[in-house]
């Protein structure tokens, strides 16, 4: 074989395993889109009137680019955080709570510390938030090493500590005790800790972008990152090749936590401007689609992450102009994490074949496995 010929079959193989690896999340947008399609032309509404005005409220104009990628950043980080954890063969559902750690401490160092230069007090509150986050992950992390205990079931009630215990926060010892405030929120945090908008491009989004490179380097290119992907694949054999699986487990899940802190981080200081409850919400649930429809890959988690985001922004002006209930679009989300869960309807109607073992999502490892 020559060596053009070789090349040519080179990037065949390499357009073939790229096809396979984005047809079933692309395949399961198209099926949410058009069921939703369905629901919306049942209900009354038009359904090119929808998603014409979600599309031009996501996209149409500056303010629109605006929201869209104010809405993306924090599902970026939540959906890298997700697939970190899984690439050590863990599902931290607990995204949620640590990302509401890292938003209402990233608010108390922005509005409690005075003296602090712009750059530095907004970079000091965001390290803040997330080590908050990932301090929180660490106690999942340490309790399947120690106890066995599942990280499924440990994340989620760890979500509703930390959703009780934030509330408190800014209901209590935090809030903002401004007159006529009669709500739970802590006081806007200080312009040297906001992070900057330069027209339609937030910051935080560059950050989000920033720390997907960061998690493919670390999970490619350093021993840690394969450490971590041993063990997920065999943490026995991880076990038998001499590696810590212990620490492996706690670090990874701390590494987890710590990415859906700045998330938090990154909402309260460039978009809510202190901490308030409510204004975070599921924004680490939804971690698990982004991580999901983005095959767990760091860089497949942007694009997962700005689909969702320019529906969450364009659903009002879906609303007003398409009389079209915002809540269509989280029921157009939910039917993209159905379709990509069970693949196998998605396969079955473009006529492919299953993934390879080796290619399979590894949603957790089984009871007290590691």
């Amino acid at each position: 074989m020559s060596e053009q010929e070789k090349r040519k079959t080179t990037a065949g193989g390499a357009l073939l395993r790229f096809w396979q690896s984005v047809s079933v999340p692309l395949g399961a947008v198209v099926l949410a889109l058009i069921i939703g399609a369905v629901i919306i032309e049942v209900s009354g509404a038009s359904a090119w009137d929808a998603y014409a005005s979600l599309a031009k409220g996501a996209f149409g104009n500056a303010a629109g680019w605006r929201r869209t990628l104010e809405k993306t950043t924090p599902l970026i980080f939540s959906g890298l955080a997700v697939a970190f954890a899984f690439k050590a063969g863990l599902f931290n559902i607990g995204a949620q709570g640590q990302l509401l750690f890292g938003a209402i401490t990233a608010a108390w160092v922005g509005f409690a510390v005075h003296g602090l230069p712009p750059g530095i007090h907004a970079a000091v509150a965001l390290t803040a938030g997330a080590i908050a986050g990932g301090l929180y992950g660490a106690i999942p992390g340490a309790l399947k090493t120690y106890t066995g205990a599942h990280e499924v079931i440990t994340t989620i009630m760890l979500n509703y500590v930390a959703m009780g215990f934030t509330d408190y926060l800014a209901n209590g010892p935090l809030k903002d005790t401004s007159p006529g405030n009669i709500v739970a929120r802590t006081p806007n945090i200080l312009p040297s800790a906001k992070l900057p908008t330069w027209s339609w491009l937030p910051f935080g989004f560059l950050l989000a972008v920033a720390a997907a490179a960061v998690v493919w380097w670390i999970l490619q290119h350093t021993t840690l990152g394969f450490e971590i992907r041993t063990v997920g694949q065999n943490p026995h054999a991880a076990r038998y090749a001499g590696m810590k699986v212990a620490r492996t487990v706690i670090l990874t899940m701390v590494i987890s936590a710590l990415l859906a802190g700045m998330g938090g981080a990154v909402e309260t200081q460039g978009v809510v401007g202190r901490y308030e409850p409510g204004f975070n919400a599921n924004l680490g649930f939804d971690g698990i689609t982004v991580a999901l429809l983005g095959k767990t890959a760091p860089f497949g988690v942007i694009p997962a992450a700005l689909l969702l985001g320019a529906m969450r922004a364009g659903s009002n002006v879906m609303q007003f102009h398409a009389h079209v209930a915002q809540e269509i679009t989280d029921v157009v989300q939910a039917l993209m994490l159905f379709f990509v869960a069970a693949d196998v309807i998605v396969r079955w109607l473009l006529r492919m074949k299953a993934a390879e073992e080796g290619e399979k999502i590894t949603l957790s490892t089984g009871w007290g496995s590691h």
